[in-house]
């Protein structure tokens, strides 16, 4: 992941002056904000959706038991499973940790792919093995997301040879997922800036991604959406309303950084929700809303200044961005 080192003017700011006015300053005017929109005498759209925590995308360290206190004092609805951490546990410990999600009505989040299907035969043949065993941990705990994301460049393979590469190897593993009640999610990335750095360019839209899937053909694989892909790519609030519910695994939510255009992003360097505008967060809310989303929905800013706070702060600014994203769909 890139670091990011400009956000917004009074995050910059924050560097040259005084942490401590940043951090009340920032949580503030956030807040504010979010309690600025009117509320009108109508019924309110439904959410299905949860909002997820996944720590480490936001800087902040913990495991698995101090993630879910974290997902329980800040009142988020998912939280990551960190299943390689499970995978050490006693059947025991992981109904505790079972018991514990149960009481506190909290969802599980999606989870990385521990499969490197990217690279050659033989590192994709050795990782496989072990995706039988870390699906089976996720049944336990009844988590049901993994994910995973598509390069959209290669440097030796045509599109054609790599879309006949990247379904087969997916099928494989979907199938294995499957068996443990478990879905694979699909990220396409969206910046033009990644689309041309191969020679080869690969998928990197909304449709293109469908088509993968369609390649698969695995009745548990869906798509993974993202706002800054989704903004990057120039995909609509449209295109997201020809899907259903249950073709959306999970979603990220996100913005970009103000003074470039779309084609000139960067992937590795993102904004918390709302914090430009640049994003039409409003519309990709409403498109999530229309097709009845009830998946997790977290944060992957990968942003250097909000991994830098205090975990507790970076935890709150998290969740008042969500709040604040929310509101413009008057949630």
């Amino acid at each position: 992941m890139y670091t990011e080192f400009f956000l917004l003017t009074f995050r910059f700011i924050f560097y040259m002056t005084d942490r401590r006015n940043f951090v009340k300053s920032a949580t503030l005017a956030t807040i504010g904000t979010g309690m600025g929109i009117p509320i009108h005498n109508k019924s309110l759209p439904e959410k299905k959706f949860k909002l997820a925590l996944s720590p480490g995308l936001i800087g902040v360290k913990a495991n698995l038991h101090e993630a879910m206190d974290y997902a329980i004092k800040y009142k988020y609805e998912a939280v990551s499973p960190y299943i390689n951490e499970a995978m050490k546990y006693s059947d025991g410990q992981l109904k505790e940790i079972v018991t514990k999600a149960k009481e506190n009505k909290l969802d599980w989040d999606s989870v990385n792919i521990p499969v490197e299907w990217r690279q050659s035969k033989s590192k994709f043949n050795d990782d496989f093995k072990n995706l039988r065993p870390f699906c089976q941990t996720m049944e336990k705990l009844g988590a049901a997301r993994i994910n995973t994301w598509i390069i959209s460049s290669s440097k030796e393979l045509t599109y054609s040879e790599n879309m006949k590469q990247t379904a087969y190897r997916l099928s494989e593993c979907a199938k294995v997922m499957k068996d443990y009640g478990v879905r694979l999610g699909i990220e396409y990335l969206g910046m033009r800036t990644l689309l041309n750095l191969a020679h080869y360019p690969f998928i990197s839209t909304l449709k293109e991604c469908r088509e993968l899937i369609s390649n698969i053909g695995e009745s548990n694989v869906a798509v993974v959406l993202d706002t800054f892909h989704w903004y990057c790519a120039d995909d609509k609030l449209e295109d997201i309303r020809t899907l259903k519910a249950e073709e959306v695994s999970h979603v990220d939510l996100n913005d970009a950084r103000a003074g470039f255009s779309r084609l000139e992003q960067q992937d590795g360097k993102r904004e918390l929700p709302m914090a430009t505008g640049v994003i039409n967060t409003k519309d990709f809310i409403q498109g999530l809303l229309d097709i009845g989303f009830d998946g997790p929905l977290r944060t992957e800013p990968f942003n250097q200044a909000l991994n830098d706070l205090e975990d507790e702060t970076a935890l709150q600014v998290n969740m008042d961005s969500l709040k604040k994203a929310l509101s413009t769909v008057g949630l």
